[in-house]
C-alpha cells in the first residue's frame, strides 16, 4: 500500500514468510531512477520500520500526530484512500486489511477519547467554528460577504460550507478568479464596485484580500449604517494587513475579530492539543499490543488445530482397536464410554503443557521460536 501526502511518501508491505522484508534497496534504486537522483541520496532519506514498529507508526500517522499540523483532520481519510486503492488493485492482503482496519480504529478513538481533533488550529477554522458560533446560532439565513479570493478566501469557504452556510458572495479585484472559486463552491459573485451595498445586505463580512490599505473604513461604514436598521454585523478580518478599520468594532450592533486575536486563539489550541498527546500516545501503544497479540494468536491457531487433529485421529485408532478387543470379551459398554473419555483426558493432558507454551510465546512474539519446533516436533508440516 502507497500512502501519499503533502509531506510524505510511504510504502507499507506485509509477508507471510520473515526472511522476505521489503528490499530498501531496490525500492532506493526505483525511486532513484524515478528522480534522477543516486540510490544512496534516496537511502539517506529513507526511514525503515518493521513488525510492531511499523504498525505503530501507521497508527500515528492515522491518528494525525505525526503530521506538520497536530491533529490534521484530512490525514484519515488519506490513509482510508490509500487502503481503498490497494484493496481494488488486489495488493492488499490478510494481514494488510487487519491492519489497515486497526489503523482506522485507532485513530477514532483518538478523535473519540482526546480533544486533540475538537481544538481548531487554523486562522479560518477558529474563526467559522468558533467566533461565528457565539454570534449566530445558524448560517443557514445569513448573507455572507467574502472579499478576496486569493489562498485565505479559498481555505475560508469550506468551513463556511460545513457551517451551513448558503448565501455566500465572492467581491474580488479580479472577477474572473472570482468567479473560478465561487464556481467550485457553489457561491455568487459580485463586482468590486458594487462592495458598499453588499455592505448593507451583510450579516457576516470576512476579509481576505491583499490590500495595503483597509477596504472599509470608519467613514463608510457609518455612510450606510442606517441603512443596516440596526442588524447584527460580525466582521471576520482575516487579511494581513488589515482589511477593516479597527475603528468599525466601535460602532453598536457591530463585532470586530481580527487577525492577531484569531492567531492568539489558535496558538491556545494548539497547546491543549499538545497536553492530550500523551495520552493519545498510550491508546495507540495499547491498540499496537492488541493488534500484535491478535495476529501472533492467529498464527498459532492452524498449527494447533493440526496437533489437535492428529492427536485425535492416534486416540480413535487406538480406541478402535481396544474396543474391538473388549467386545469380544462382552465388556459392558458403558465400560468402553469410561475408556474413550480417559482417552481423551489422556490426550488433553498431554496437549496442554506443550499448547500453553505456544500461547504463551505467541504472547512475546514468537522470541523463543516454539511454534516452528512444534511443527518439526510433531512433523506437522506447513499449512
Amino acid at each position: 500500500m502507497l500512502l501519499s501526502t503533502c509531506n510524505r511518501v510511504e510504502l507499507y508491505a506485509s509477508t507471510n514468510d520473515d526472511s522476505l522484508g521489503l528490499d530498501r534497496d531496490a525500492v532506493a534504486d526505483f525511486l532513484a531512477g524515478q528522480h534522477h537522483m543516486s540510490a544512496d541520496e534516496v537511502i539517506h532519506h529513507m526511514i525503515y520500520r518493521t513488525g510492531p514498529e511499523a504498525v505503530e507508526h501507521l497508527f500515528t500517522v492515522a491518528a494525525s500526530l505525526d503530521s506538520m499540523v497536530l491533529g490534521e483532520a484530512q490525514i484519515l481519510s488519506q490513509v482510508k484512500q490509500a487502503y481503498d486503492l490497494a484493496c481494488n488493485s488486489g495488493s492488499a492482503g490478510p494481514l494488510t486489511h487487519a491492519v489497515f482496519q486497526a489503523a482506522n480504529r485507532t485513530a477514532k478513538r483518538v478523535q473519540q477519547e482526546t480533544s486533540i481533533h475538537r481544538r481548531r488550529v487554523s486562522v479560518p477554522s477558529v474563526a467559522v467554528g468558533e467566533v461565528v458560533p457565539e454570534v449566530f446560532d445558524s448560517l443557514h439565513d445569513k448573507q455572507i460577504v467574502v472579499c478576496g479570493a486569493g489562498e485565505m478566501g479559498e481555505e475560508t469557504l469550506p468551513y463556511l460550507i460545513q457551517g451551513g452556510a448558503t448565501k455566500i458572495t465572492i467581491i474580488n479585484r479580479s472577477s474572473q478568479r472570482a468567479e473560478d472559486l465561487a464556481s467550485r463552491f457553489g457561491a455568487k459573485t459580485a463586482p468590486w464596485e458594487s462592495l458598499t451595498e453588499k455592505l448593507i445586505e451583510a450579516d457576516l463580512l470576512i476579509g481576505t484580500t491583499s490590500a495595503a490599505d483597509p477596504i472599509v473604513d470608519r467613514a463608510m461604514f457609518d455612510s450606510i449604517r442606517s441603512k443596516r436598521q440596526g442588524r447584527v454585523l460580525l466582521i471576520l478580518d482575516l487579511a494581513v494587513p488589515r482589511d477593516f478599520d479597527p475603528g468599525l468594532g466601535d460602532f453598536p450592533n457591530v463585532y470586530l475579530y481580527q487577525i492577531d486575536d484569531l492567531k492568539a486563539a489558535c496558538e491556545r489550541n494548539r497547546r491543549e492539543r499538545e497536553k492530550e498527546y500523551p495520552k493519545a500516545q498510550q491508546i495507540i501503544a495499547d491498540e499496537t499490543e492488541r493488534l500484535i497479540l491478535a495476529v501472533n494468536h492467529r498464527s498459532t491457531g492452524p498449527v494447533i488445530r493440526r496437533l489437535r487433529e492428529n492427536a485425535a485421529g492416534i486416540k480413535q485408532e487406538e480406541l478402535k482397536r481396544l474396543t474391538n478387543k473388549l467386545e469380544q470379551l462382552n465388556v459392558d459398554a458403558s465400560v468402553i464410554q469410561e475408556i474413550d473419555k480417559s482417552f481423551d483426558r489422556l490426550t488433553n493432558k498431554l496437549l496442554h503443557p506443550p499448547l500453553s507454551s505456544v500461547r504463551d510465546d505467541a504472547a512475546e512474539g514468537h522470541q523463543r521460536g516454539l511454534l516452528e519446533a512444534l511443527r518439526h516436533l510433531f512433523n506437522l508440516g506447513d499449512e
